[in-house]
């Protein structure tokens, strides 16, 4: 059950409503479910883990929607347009692959200095 304290207050209680198991051990949950939950963390500043726990899911779940919901929103907590969540994902691409570049420039610098010597 979700009881609602006012706009900047969120308690969970018990009696939560999921949708149904899916596909043997698997649970699927409503986007309500996580957006409360979600809202729950952010909000509350209570742990990761005590929320899941109270709600009853694994914490790795729900730190995973947390996340995904940091991830969608920029910086003024408006959310980000597919334009932008496209732009994001290239340039951590680009990002990645130069990593990538400099570790093996590194490397290369390092076996041709031992070489001089």
């Amino acid at each position: 059950m979700f009881l609602d304290h006012g706009p900047d207050s969120v308690e969970f209680g018990v009696g939560w409503e999921r949708s149904k198991i899916v596909s043997g051990s698997r649970r699927s949950f409503s986007p309500e479910f996580k957006a409360e939950a979600v809202r729950e963390v952010l909000d509350s500043k209570r742990s990761i883990a005590d929320v899941a726990k109270s709600v009853g899911i694994p914490p790795q779940t729900l730190g995973n929607w947390v996340r995904v919901h940091k991830e969608s929103i920029d910086s003024t907590g408006k959310p980000l347009t597919v334009e932008e969540r496209a732009e994001i994902k290239k340039l951590q691409r680009e990002n990645a692959e130069l990593r990538e570049q400099v570790t093996f420039l590194e490397k290369a610098a390092a076996f041709f200095a031992q070489r001089r010597r």
